[in-house]
């Protein structure tokens, strides 16, 4: 993908997240790009060519920023902290509306991303997992598929929850007591230890 698709796909990408798909049209994408509908046409088939093009960019930009965190030198318990500290982010950016039209506008392409962010999402929580079992850090009698999935489905709920507000789930006390949940349901006596060693450091981290 060259730069300039790219960079359009980056602008498309945070009028979505304002305003939502349904309301934005190719005549408005194009206004705001500063470029004719028929220019825009050059580089996309449709809207939802568009559409699908700005959601899979997202989705790979997320996760070049995990697969970053994984290449750094980090024990299971730090790499943690800082892939929640990213989840937080995307949390915090989270839209709603866009999610909706989504939905209902493009049930194919939702059901598409949606396979491809769990693939990935799993695939990275797994590798924490038996990272962690490898450094003695989480429990050694820990079933990491059924783990993964199950945090795999907490993390999908807190973006499409109606008990919390996006304030409190975006507020420190709440996403704190959310990953220490999860934490010591998988932290070995060594991971506890280093854990609490470590606090101050690592409530900065979500903080």
């Amino acid at each position: 993908m060259n730069d300039k698709v790219q960079g359009i796909l980056k602008q498309v990408g945070k009028l979505y997240h304002r305003y939502g798909i349904k309301s934005v049209t190719m005549d408005d994408v194009a206004s705001h790009l500063g470029i004719s509908k028929k220019t825009l046409y050059e580089y996309f088939e449709d809207k939802k060519d568009l559409v699908s093009q700005v959601l899979r960019s997202e989705h790979d930009s997320h996760f070049r920023e995990f697969d970053d965190i994984l290449r750094r030198n980090l024990n299971a318990i730090e790499e943690l902290f800082v892939i929640y500290k990213h989840i937080k982010r995307m949390i915090q950016d989270h839209n709603p509306s866009m999610d909706y039209d989504i939905r209902k506008y493009y049930p194919d392409l939702y059901m598409k991303i949606r396979e491809i962010r769990r693939k990935d999402m799993f695939n990275n929580v797994l590798m924490n997992m038996v990272r962690g079992k490898e450094e003695s850090l989480y429990r050694d009698d820990l079933n990491t598929e059924v783990i993964t999935r199950l945090h795999l489905l907490r993390i999908e709920n807190l973006v499409e929850n109606d008990l919390f507000s996006a304030d409190e789930l975006n507020s420190f006390e709440i996403f704190h007591e959310i990953f220490v949940y999860h934490l010591y349901g998988i932290m070995s006596n060594k991971g506890r230890d280093f854990f609490e060693k470590n606090f101050d450091k690592f409530r900065e981290t979500l903080e």
